[in-house]
């Protein structure tokens, strides 16, 4: 059973960690001080200890992250039952990775003597003391764990969207609806004993047995005539396959008894089923004009029966089994007088319509030969060999398979008879016996015909299925003495199909027994029956298959066994977690498994109280109703939801491990049983149940159960007002809004689903109003939440809300918008700042008059209508389409109330302003109405929302009117004016503007996956509709027991990572050995140059791929490829909005398949994936990560730090604290104050721990961090060394782990966190430093000056370098300043560019010939097999 971990309680920070995987090795660490290429300290084998061996390639190592503490699947971190046999966490994210970003991870050669090691360890010092970290065990093991990717799961990849009907699986139909009975049988037996036909020549000796009984020995019984006899023999036989069906028996009939007979019962059966059964041993063969044989009343002629007439008589649907030679010949005639007759009916149809229809195409015939063909006359056989074979199989297989072992045996041929026990007993020989051979012929027929024939001729009438099983019997029998049996509908040969050869083995197993049977049964010896292994040895046949069979959706033989065993209780449990496994792999396994049948067992099963089916009815009920939701119905009817109902419940015991998984499956179960379905609701509603479900909302180990227990609620309360009363008198919604912080996004999600449904009393009562305020006002905090799909519901929620109470929220419009109007905002659009934000501060308490008496100030719908706003300029795509449908809504309301003639003049006068051009010299391209990316303006006043805390961003009512007159959607609303024209020491750099024009959205914004733009000429409707539940129930229709198929060893997939972790390796061993090489030569070898079209501002290079990224001065990301002549391969639109930039821009999973993120001015940050694949680069997601912006005239936008071991996002900038963003929950997790009134210029952390982070600011001073600490204690250092805006401040994830900061007047410094002083001061430059890069391994930093000069430092002695000056074309400006530098990460290169100027040069250090051999490493080539390593000297 899957092992589940804890989730942390998100609490008011990041519990505090120990060391997390980026560490650097001795090689990554050693910096200009090592004396020798080669490190003392060899690096801990990231290979897990035996016994922990990973199926998957890795390339990089972590820890167990508070935020991802077990795998995620379906965006659940949950599965359930069983994951692999090896018991290997299953998922993607939890893969070993490789330490990228500190060397090689294999073990380094040992040094030549003990004393040139103690000789290097005395020089090795790593910065902060931090170097005890190379000597801790624990350390070292926690370079073995579990590297977590990132943005990368389920819920980012589809962004909470279901799959189409067109990718999704279709369900087939698999339910008999024209399910038949044969309910009435003609036995017609035309022998005449005693007479031969004419046409027939027998042999002597010849077959003479009819249904065993020779019909030459007369009895002495009067009245049993031997026809008698065989009679009521062949009538026993049959009722042995059908009890219920009524038997007629004509022996030797006429003409007239034919007609009257079947007329009467086929007018007796209505429309089911009705069988003929002819024996014409003792006629003449049919002819080919269409007849069969009877007798006239005297038995002196034979007289012909048309089957026209038959066909008239019996009508359909018909079953007709033909025992006579040439019986091929009546199918065919049959079905020509068919085709006569479907000819008539249209005829009279055409004459009157409602004359009565009759199909004969739904007629099956069985027929014991072909055409031309005659019965065998082999005197071992029955005369009625095919009727044996029909009427009683096990006795005719014995027999056969007496007839043709070829070995000496004491069995005799009448020993076939004798087989002690019932058929019915299934534990007896005979009975043993009969069931397998169900099971066996079943199977053939499942694998051999096609689906639709196979339900037709084995599932819709038991008599048909019965017979065709026995057909296949006759098919192998008949052919070895030279007769084909044939059918219509025609079937294919089965006579060699290998299952044949275990039923000889089962028979030769049983006539093993048979003599010590038979001496037991006489009281001659004591013998115990030994059961057959048949069902055992095919289920685990079927286990085989599921371990190695199952990739290609292959279609498993052994299934319609797995249902035969179903009927034991010995192999049942075995069976139903096979079946389970099964059933797991996907919707065409749960279909093929309903198609076979097995709804009736798995349905009776319920009523069963045995305690070790549970969790395993629990687990297949769950993959069904997940593909077919119609069996609402039968879980009714039996209260088979009872079932699950009482397993939900937490005092419930279950005997598993994971128990909470199977009680998630149960509130899946119930949700999807009340899923519009009214009866499942009224049936499922209990108190007890909401108790259940409010119960499992505190279990924090299982978000699955809490997801689903949100969702079971969501759905007993949809239109069902009863339950949502039940729900208020267990206070439901105020157990439900202490989910906002939960660590699931999914979870979150859900709570918020459930609210949607919860709201909609019809009778709003003042209780019922303030409830549904309260519970509005409880998650309105959640417009801040990082993932776009609990923001989604969060927007369902509030339509749900705003249509509920209408009215008031066109009262909040109309005040909103008179408020704006009075404000006069739209007089001041000349004056606007950087990042396109207008700043407002906090109106006082007696500012507006008619503020203080609007109707909605300070109510929740005021708030909630400013949050709709902000919300229709969200930076996710599908989330501002949906906010615009709604804000319109209320808007096309207030245009149609009584307010309209006061608003108008105002609506009119605001589209006048807002499509009115901008001044200013910059232009920009106008987006498409549909697709808003206003940023949103702070213009809350201090009113509700400060109980949420700080000053807030909304969108004006004017961002939103999309629907009327202009299209200019990327308005942006000005800034509050305050920036001083006079140069400030502290104020960041001023750029002139560029001399090409730019202009916003030049290139496509890559959207969602899936993403579809509003259509506009359609009118907003509420409330929207959720896809959410359609989303989660999908978690249930895929794998969960094992790896996804990217996942296993072998797939391309796999492959791919195992080739990407070596070449990482690889990389890391070449470039590690040349860091004393970067301290001691020139850095102006040219590696690349290029034209970005656009002004270079941000670059970052990818740690393993040669892409580098470049970001101008607007909203365009460049993605080059350096290492053929720099070509541009992808560049698209951040989307930002105008007058806004990008800021930062980093990778994240590097180890594998990276993301982009950039972060932006206006507080957004973006993930991208496929970044390097022009026309398929998808937007992850995107959240606003600072929403306080305070008012300052001097701007850093967005900066913030990414740390890949712990999965967090520290976010800071114009504002007042340090955030700290969770990937893993997607939510803040902590706000650290930054004890400074000025802005915060640039973020670093130490990736190794993670706990350590250190800021510049924008008044010089530098301070240091610690999240372990309590927020508001959490600075723990502060150095105020530098007089001027800090150009950047970074700490080097290798090397000696320097941490250096530069201002603007050209200081550089070295820090140590443990000293009060700076460690060292280096005047980089006289004039103004532009940009400070360092590099992360060698000990070298890059100072960009005001002259167009690019400078080289030794960190260790503070000298120069090196120098170059970008080339900037010919005749352009040579004193243009630098605008942005970049180090390779690893390798020995670096970017630069220039303002005024769109290049960007790639130069590299000189490394010398003789540093070459130092490269050639001995590396781990990773297999897959983590127990294995091969070693290889081919990277050098």
């Amino acid at each position: 059973m899957r092992i589940v971990d804890e989730l942390p309680l998100v609490s008011g920070h990041t519990p505090p960690q120990p060391l997390v995987s980026h560490t650097p090795t001795p090689a990554a660490m050693d910096g200009a001080i090592e004396p020798s290429s080669e490190s003392p300290l060899a690096t801990p084998d990231s290979q897990p200890p035996q016994g922990a061996i990973s199926p998957r390639p890795s390339s990089s190592s972590t820890v167990h992250l508070p935020s991802r503490s077990r795998p995620e699947m379906n965006g659940h971190t949950l599965g359930a039952l069983q994951t692999r046999s090896n018991g290997a966490l299953s998922g993607r994210p939890s893969l070993l990775r490789a330490k990228s970003d500190f060397g090689p991870r294999h073990e380094l050669a040992p040094p030549e003597s003990a004393d040139e090691a103690s000789s290097v360890e005395e020089h090795f010092k790593i910065r902060h003391g931090w170097d005890d970290q190379l000597n801790s065990d624990e350390y070292n093991n926690l370079l073995t764990s579990t590297f977590f990717m990132y943005y990368t799961d389920k819920k980012h990849e589809t962004g909470g969207n279901p799959k189409s009907n067109d990718s999704a699986y279709p369900l087939q139909e698999w339910r008999m609806r024209d399910r038949l009975k044969t309910v009435s049988a003609v036995l017609a037996l035309c022998l005449n004993i005693g007479v031969d036909p004419p046409d027939v020549i027998k042999t002597n000796p010849c077959a003479k047995e009819e249904c065993w009984i020779d019909p030459t020995v007369t009895s002495q019984t009067p009245g049993h005539t031997p026809m008698n006899q065989i009679g009521k023999a062949l009538q026993t036989q049959y009722e042995q396959l059908s009890m219920r069906t009524r038997y007629k028996l004509l022996l030797d009939p006429t003409t007239e008894e034919t007609r009257k007979y079947t007329s009467t019962l086929r007018r007796n059966a209505r429309n089911e089923r009705v069988l003929f059964h002819y024996n014409g041993h003792g006629v003449p063969k049919p002819t080919s004009s269409g007849e069969i044989w009877v007798f006239n009343r005297n038995y002196t002629q034979y007289i012909p029966l048309s089957l026209y007439d038959l066909q008239s008589w019996i009508g359909a649907p018909s079953l007709f089994v033909y025992d006579c030679s040439d019986a091929g010949l009546i199918i065919t005639n049959f079905n020509k007088f068919a085709e006569k007759h479907q000819g008539e009916f249209e005829e009279a149809r055409r004459r009157d319509p409602n004359v009565e229809y009759v199909d004969f195409g739904d007629c099956i015939h069985l027929a014991a030969c072909r055409e031309k063909e005659s019965l065998p006359t082999n005197p071992e056989l029955p005369a009625d060999i095919f009727t044996s074979c029909l009427t009683d199989p096990i006795t005719m297989a014995v027999r056969f398979f007496i007839l043709q072992n070829p070995l000496p045996s004491n069995v005799k041929i009448r020993d076939a008879h004798d087989i002690p026990g019932k058929v019915s007993e299934r534990r007896t020989p005979i009975g043993e016996l009969n069931w397998i051979f169900t099971a066996i012929t079943d199977t053939i027929a499942w694998n051999s015909l096609s689906k639709p024939l196979f339900k037709k001729l084995f599932r819709q009438d038991l008599m048909v299925a019965a017979l065709f099983r026995n057909f296949l019997l006759a098919q192998r029998i008949m052919r070895v003495y030279h007769c084909h049996p044939v059918c219509h509908p025609e079937i294919p040969q089965t006579h060699d199909h290998p299952l044949w050869r275990s039923w000889d083995l089962a028979v030769e197993l049983i006539l093993a027994q048979l003599p010590d049977l038979q001496a037991e049964s006489r009281g001659e010896m004591q013998y115990s029956y030994k059961h057959s292994d048949f069902f055992s040895e095919q289920l685990t046949a079927f286990e085989v298959y599921l371990t190695q069979g199952a990739v290609e959706q292959k279609v498993p033989e052994q299934l319609p066994i797995v249902l035969q065993v179903l009927l034991s209780q010995v192999h049942r449990l075995r069976a139903l977690i096979l079946l389970s496994k099964f059933l797991d792999l996907g919707p065409w396994a749960v279909n093929l498994a309903l198609s076979i049948g097995i709804f009736p067992y798995v349905l009776k099963l319920l009523q069963s109280q045995a305690m070790e089916l549970k969790p395993v009815m629990v687990f297949i009920w769950a993959r069904i109703l997940a593909v077919d939701q119609s069996c609402q119905a039968d879980l009714l009817k039996d209260n088979g939801y009872q079932y699950f109902i009482n397993i939900l419940n937490p005092s419930y015991g279950i005997p598993v491990l994971n128990a909470s998984e199977h009680r998630s499956m149960c509130a899946f179960i119930v949700a999807m049983f009340c899923k519009d379905y009214t009866q499942g609701q009224r049936a499922s509603l209990s108190t007890e149940l909401v108790q259940s479900c409010l119960n499992h909302l505190k279990d924090m180990e299982n978000p699955l159960l809490r997801q689903w227990s949100c969702l079971c609620l969501s759905k007993l309360w949809v239109n069902h007002e009863e339950a949502k009363w039940v729900g208020i008198r267990e206070m439901a919604y105020e157990r439900l809004c202490e989910l906002v912080i939960d660590p699931a996004p999914e979870v979150r999600a859900s709570m918020l689903y459930a609210l949607s449904a919860f709201l909609g009393i019809r009778d709003i009562t003042v209780q019922v109003a303030n409830i549904e305020e309260s519970i509005a006002a409880m998650v309105l905090v959640m417009t801040n939440d990082g993932n776009s799909m609990v923001r989604r519901e969060l927007l369902i929620f509030f339509s749900v809300f705003i249509l509920r109470y209408k009215s008031r929220f066109v009262v909040a419009a109309f005040e909103q918008f008179s408020e704006e109007a009075n404000n006069d905002l739209y007089l001041k659009m000349e004056e606007r700042n950087g990042d396109g934000l207008y700043m407002k501060t906090r109106s006082n308490a007696n500012g507006n008059s008619n503020l203080s008496s609007s109707c909605s100030q300070n109510t929740i719908y005021a708030a909630i209508w400013k949050e709709m706003l902000v919300m229709s300029v969200d930076p996710h795509p599908e989330i501002a389409r949906d906010a615009g449908i709604v804000v319109d809504y209320v808007l096309v309301a207030l245009l149609e109330s009584p307010l309209a003639k006061l608003v108008q003049p105002q609506f009119d006068d605001i589209l006048r302003n807002y499509s009115v051009s901008r001044p200013g010299g910059r232009t920009f391209e106008e987006k498409p109405v549909q697709q808003p990316s206003t940023p949103p303006t702070p213009s809350k006043e201090p009113s509700y929302l400060s109980l949420f805390g700080g000053l807030r961003r909304t969108a004006s009512v004017a961002a939103s009117l999309k629907i009327w007159g202009t299209n200019d959607s990327s308005t942006s609303p000005q800034k509050s004016p305050g920036r001083t024209k006079t140069e400030d020491l502290h104020a960041p750099p001023v750029d002139a503007s560029p001399h090409v024009p730019e202009k916003y959205h030049v290139e496509e914004e890559p959207k969602t996956r899936g993403f579809v733009p509003r259509n506009l000429s359609k009118a907003p409707e509420l409330p929207l509709k959720s896809k959410f539940f359609e989303w989660s129930v999908e978690y249930y229709r895929e794998p969960q027991m094992k790896p996804s198929e990217s996942d296993e060893p072998g797939s391309t997939y796999y492959n791919g990572r195992l080739w990407r972790r070596n070449r990482n390796d690889k990389i890391i061993a070449e470039t590690q050995p040349l860091k004393d090489v970067a301290a001691a030569n020139r850095w102006d070898a040219p590696r690349g140059y290029f034209d970005n079209l656009t002004q270079p501002m941000k670059m970052c290079f990818h740690q393993f791929e040669d892409h580098l990224v470049v970001t101008d001065n607007r909203d365009t990301v460049n993605v080059i490829d350096y290492s053929r002549s720099a070509t541009r391969i992808n560049c698209f639109s951040n989307g930002n909005p105008a007058d806004s930039k990008i800021t930062q821009v980093r990778f994240i999973n590097e180890d594998d398949q990276a993301c982009l993120m950039t972060g932006s001015s206006d507080g957004v940050i973006k993930i991208f994936r496929d970044y390097d694949t022009k026309g398929k680069t998808e937007l992850v997601t995107a959240f606003r990560a600072l929403t306080d912006l305070v008012p300052s005239n001097k701007n850093a936008g967005l900066v913030f730090d990414w740390q890949q071991g712990r999965g967090l996002v520290l976010v800071a900038g114009d504002v007042k604290v340090i955030r700290v963003w969770n990937a893993g929950t997607e939510i803040c997790t902590s706000d650290i104050p930054a004890r400074s009134g000025s802005c915060i210029t640039s973020l670093t952390s130490d990736q190794v721990e993670g706990d350590v982070f250190t800021a510049g600011f924008g008044d010089g001073a530098v301070r240091v961090y610690d999240q372990r600490q309590k927020p508001a204690t959490a600075m723990v250092k502060v150095w105020k060394e530098h007089k001027q805006w800090v150009t950047n401040v970074h700490l080097q994830r290798g090397g000696q782990r320097e941490l250096v900061s530069g201002s603007r007047s050209g200081e550089v410094k070295l820090w140590d966190i443990r000293m009060d002083k700076s460690v060292k001061t280096i005047q980089a430059t006289t004039d103004t430093l532009r940009t400070l890069s360092v590099h992360e391994h060698a000990p070298v930093f890059a100072a960009g000056t005001q002259r167009h000069r690019v400078k080289i430092f030794n960190i260790n002695n503070g000298q120069p370098v090196s120098y170059f000056e970008p080339y900037s074309g010919f005749l352009r400006d040579r004193s243009a300043p630098i605008s942005a530098t970049a180090f390779h990460p690893h390798r020995l290169m670096i970017a630069a560019a220039a303002l005024h100027d769109n290049h960007v040069n790639i130069f590299a250090c000189h490394e010398p010939k003789q540093a070459a051999p130092v490269a050639i490493k001995t590396v781990k080539l990773w297999d897959g097999n983590q127990s294995s390593i091969n070693r290889s000297s081919t990277f050098a």
